[in-house]
């Protein structure tokens, strides 16, 4: 078994968590209805932007494909990781409007897998891409952040603090 088959499957399973089956629980006010679909639409959409320029390359794998190229740009300029990020959006969304306790336990498990998985994956693109991936990880944010600013740092400081 590979060492990140575990994170695979934990992510395929909490995915699928997210559809619980059984009905609502709780009523959702029209407000929130509309933020959860804007949302899912907005993960929906980075999720694929950040597939596509894998093409037939993507895979669900932490060790990137031999003939991997670093992408930095497109969705890959706002996310070092936007098939995650976008499917940590889409899936809350679906979840919150799951109207049950069930999905959103499991997304919250997701969110924990995902980040596991990416820290994972970004040992091996420092060592697969050195320091140019060190160079797109101090400016792009591991999963979302607000475009034209830097990235947080990754021992918990300000972007500015030295």
């Amino acid at each position: 078994m590979r060492h990140d088959t575990p994170l695979v499957a934990a992510q395929a399973l909490t995915i699928a968590g997210t559809a619980w089956p059984g009905r609502a629980r709780w009523a959702l006010p029209r407000a929130v209805v509309v933020a959860a679909v804007s949302t899912g639409l907005v993960g929906a959409a980075l999720s694929v932007a950040g597939a596509l320029p894998h093409g037939s390359r993507l895979t669900p794998r932490v060790v990137p494909p031999d003939d991997a190229e670093l992408l930095t740009d497109g969705a890959y300029g706002v996310s070092r990781h936007p098939v995650y990020a976008g499917l940590v959006l889409a899936t809350g969304a679906f979840a919150v409007l799951r109207r049950r306790p069930e999905p959103l336990v499991s997304w919250l498990g997701l969110v924990v897998v995902l980040d596991r998985k990416t820290r994972h994956e970004e040992v091996h693109l420092a060592e697969r891409f050195g320091a140019a991936y060190e160079r797109y990880r101090r400016r792009t944010p591991r999963l979302l952040g607000v475009p034209g600013r830097p990235a947080p740092r990754d021992d918990g400081r300000p972007p500015h603090v030295r």
